[in-house]
């Protein structure tokens, strides 16, 4: 059967996915479940916190009538507003329920923000290394994806984002904490790309919006995530309690604008209507329900310090180079191989399962997701000293 070229293409493009998948199930059935060490997936094994369960448990025996059925296209009124109220406090001004779109995860609010921005032919701005659905995300909605380098600590490189606006420039997408590398980008930082950006749409009369991807924003080691609206006026947050309330199966989050944002009413119409005509119709009601009385609640960010520290202390003690993540459950540590499909290649051989760099735009380096079991870590470690040995680095050789 014949498929749509672009598809087709896409497919290619994120091929490196299903190769993944591949092997490792090839390996299971070769050595077992618990002798194969998965590091590929963010899908977290981190159960969600009692307070959830609680919740679930009163709403199941509690039913509302009507609790099933349609709602209002942006979410039950006092969801958006319980979301509202949890932003405000973290920000200098006031949200409201007005603001709010509740949606199928941080995927479908992406997918509405653009379409509700984009003209066909508009760019938008992505930072390398990036999510790399980013990439189809953008093109399912016409635009054309930029990618601008970050510093070798990840951080936004503002010169070069300078460099690649244009009078096409519609967004620039932003993930912090971010996956794949776990850095958490500074107020400061933020404060100066809005500075920026300001400058950049007197001199081209246009807008430029920055989309604030937070799913990971709960998730930090110490350091402060900083409001997006605090730094940016023309500016959204899309999110998820995919990680924070460790429910990526359920497909719950939120779209939010900036109350300062030029037109904003005109903003959230669309994106409700966007939010309907891409077919998510509504986010889930029951779990819209769910999260309501959640909004402070997350899982315990020491859980994945800890599994943080377990990887990132025995990596660098044995040579590998990596910045160490402030936040989410990821490590992104550079090739100690200049081909770092090579690498990947040679980590299958003691049964390590890692995701290439150049997945994300950054050929050279290697992702870890750690939000697995303590335990499959451990047994993972000396299988890491034995791999570091096989390439040379002088850690393991001592």
């Amino acid at each position: 059967m014949a498929i749509a070229s672009k598809v087709n293409e896409c497919i290619e493009r994120a091929s490196w996915i299903r190769k993944m998948f591949e092997e490792g199930a090839a390996l299971r059935e070769q050595y077992g479940e618990d002798q194969v060490f998965d590091f590929t997936l963010g899908n977290p094994t981190v159960e969600p916190p009692e307070e959830l369960q609680t919740e679930l448990k009163r709403i199941a025996d509690n039913p509302v009538p009507g609790m099933h059925r349609y709602m209002n296209n942006a979410g039950y009124d006092e969801t958006r507003a319980a979301v509202a109220e949890a932003i405000s406090e973290n920000c200098g001004q006031l949200v409201t329920g007005a603001h709010v779109v509740m949606t199928c995860g941080a995927g479908a609010a992406l997918n509405v923000v653009l379409k509700t921005l984009l003209n066909p032919g508009d760019e938008v701005i992505i930072l390398t290394p990036y999510f790399v659905e980013y990439l189809f995300y953008i093109d399912n909605q016409g635009g054309i994806p930029v990618t601008v380098a970050t510093f070798d600590d990840f951080q936004p490189d503002l010169e070069a984002i300078e460099a690649a606006i244009t009078a096409r420039t519609r967004a620039i997408i932003i993930n912090s904490p971010n996956n794949p590398t776990g850095v958490i980008y500074p107020e400061a930082t933020l404060t100066a790309l809005g500075e920026l950006l300001q400058r950049k749409q007197q001199e081209l009369g246009s807008e430029i919006t920055v989309i604030s991807d937070e799913p990971y924003a709960k998730i930090s080691y110490g350091e402060t995530v900083p409001c997006i609206f605090d730094s940016v006026e023309n500016s959204i947050i899309v999110t998820s309690h995919s990680k924070d309330l460790a429910l990526p199966g359920e497909r719950i989050g939120y779209l939010a604008a900036n109350p300062a944002m030029p037109e904003v009413q005109l903003f959230m119409q669309g994106a409700i209507f966007c939010n309907r005509v891409l077919g998510f119709v509504n986010a889930p009601a029951l779990m819209q329900r769910l999260v309501t009385g959640l909004q402070r609640c997350s899982v315990d960010s020491e859980i994945y310090r800890h599994k943080r520290d377990l990887l990132y202390n025995k990596l660098t003690e044995l040579g590998f180079e990596a910045v160490k993540p402030g936040g989410g459950f990821y490590l992104f540590p550079k090739s100690p191989l200049a081909d770092e499909m090579e690498f990947i290649r040679l980590a299958q051989k003691y049964r390590i399962l890692l995701v290439p760099g150049s997945g994300f735009g950054a050929p050279g380096y290697f992702r870890i997701a750690y939000c697995v079991d303590d335990a499959m870590i451990e047994r993972s470690l000396p299988l890491w000293e034995k791999l570091a040995q096989e390439v040379g680095l002088k850690a393991a050789e001592n």
